[in-house]
């Protein structure tokens, strides 16, 4: 028996609950829960519509309160949850999992409501209780990070002696034909690319000014593509966990027509994650009353929907990392590992476009580690501190095949 309670109901839950579906020899009794049930059980009818069949569970919870989740935790009694939901519950779910004794996944690291910041120094003081709980609980565990995480100790269990570059690299050459949509939820998209940039050089961190330092990269079947550094969560435990590592950044590409929305946004305001207050009528027209709205909310909820944008999602993404270093023998070595992902096969296998597939994959593959008994240790952890292997052989299994280049520069190609 392996019982996975599945949190939110968004693109990656729906990709992870399908995934999820195609594997019960793995998963026997699934779960789905977020503050919409409505929202789940429409998951539900697309597995079916898809497979057929789902016996799946579906159930109401707020992911905010303790109370709620402890509740649902007690009534289903799961092993293992996979907190698909917003980074701003993160805490929350993983003190319910404390109380309940319940094991933890996520895909992002905790974010605070009133601060566009995030780092994993919130988790990471968990461990001691985790591990005294004797549970396991699993950081970041989608593509960036997550898969980034794996290639990297992939790359150092088999290919490197010491690796000294690290360079992080995700392209989404694709097309949702609308003017201005985010891949994922517009509230957190925005304000993570809107924060400050941060790199690792020679042990110390640098910061730069939002999407400041920006060069063209070369991507496999795609070309050369504008490229942004940004700060990304993955390289803060990457660097503790591979000390040789010198230089470690993380690059994402963004279309000009993107970028231009993203200045107009920021420059009226709308961005701004601090309440505001305006005038609205009231509902019984009798006036007027003082309202208050975050304007990012507010935005989020005017823009499209990133579950709507499959249908019409041409091209594909190519995410990967480039690392620098020496081999075993001492000899230099370059190594470029990635994976290319087509919007188009992502959405007639689950309904939802490439960037939720490639989060909502390895999410699943990490819930598969797990109940094989694989990445299960006492802790909190990091996707790089398990054995990477049985995890990069599910990832050609279940949807999203790597591809290794040795000692080749792209750019020079």
């Amino acid at each position: 028996m392996s019982r996975l309670l599945i949190i939110g109901a968004g693109g990656v839950a729906t990709v992870a609950a399908h995934k999820v579906a195609q594997n019960p020899d793995v998963f026997t009794d699934v779960m789905i829960a977020s503050r919409t049930v409505a929202k789940c059980d429409a998951v539900v009818e697309s597995i079916k519509q898809k497979m057929g069949t789902c016996n799946f569970q579906t159930a109401q919870v707020d992911a905010d309160s303790v109370d709620q989740l402890c509740a649902l935790f007690r009534s289903f009694k799961p092993e293992l949850v996979l907190n698909l939901a917003l980074p701003y519950q993160d805490l929350t779910i993983m003190d319910a999992c404390l109380e309940c004794g319940v094991n933890y996944m996520d895909t992002a690291n905790y974010e605070p409501r009133e601060e566009a910041h995030f780092e994993y120094s919130w988790q990471w003081a968990y461990r001691e209780r985790f591990e005294k709980a004797g549970l396991t609980a699993i950081l970041g565990c989608g593509f960036d990070p997550g898969v980034s995480g794996i290639y990297t100790a992939y790359a150092a269990k088999h290919h490197f002696g010491e690796m000294h570059t690290l360079d992080i690299v995700d392209c989404n050459a694709g097309n949702h034909h609308k003017a201005f949509a985010t891949n994922f939820n517009p509230e957190i998209n925005i304000r993570e690319i809107t924060q400050k940039g941060l790199y690792y050089k020679d042990g110390k961190w640098i910061e730069t000014e939002p999407l400041e330092i920006h060069q063209p990269l070369t991507y496999p079947n795609v070309g050369p593509r504008e490229s942004y550094l940004m700060h990304h969560e993955e390289l803060e435990s990457l660097v503790i966990n591979y000390p040789t590592i010198r230089l470690a950044r993380f690059w994402m590409t963004f279309g000009q027509q993107y970028l231009t929305y993203l200045d107009v946004i920021q420059n009226l305001g709308m961005s701004r994650i601090d309440e505001i207050e305006y005038e609205a009528p009231k509902a019984d027209g009798s006036g007027v009353e003082r309202v208050k709205i975050v304007p990012l909310q507010f935005l989020k909820a005017v823009l499209p929907n990133p579950q709507d944008l499959g249908e019409n999602y041409d091209g594909e993404t190519s995410i990967g990392c480039r690392i620098s270093g020496t081999d075993k023998e001492g000899k230099p070595l370059t190594y470029y590992v990635y994976n290319n992902c087509s919007h188009q096969e992502a959405y007639r296998e689950t309904g939802m476009q490439g960037i939720s597939y490639t989060t909502g994959v390895p999410a699943t593959i990490g819930a598969m580690m797990f109940f094989k008994g694989l990445w299960r240790k006492p802790g909190v952890w990091n996707v790089e501190q398990f054995d990477p292997d049985p995890f990069m052989e599910q990832l050609n299994k279940q949807g999203l095949p790597w591809h290794e280049i040795f000692n080749e520069n792209l750019e020079l190609v």
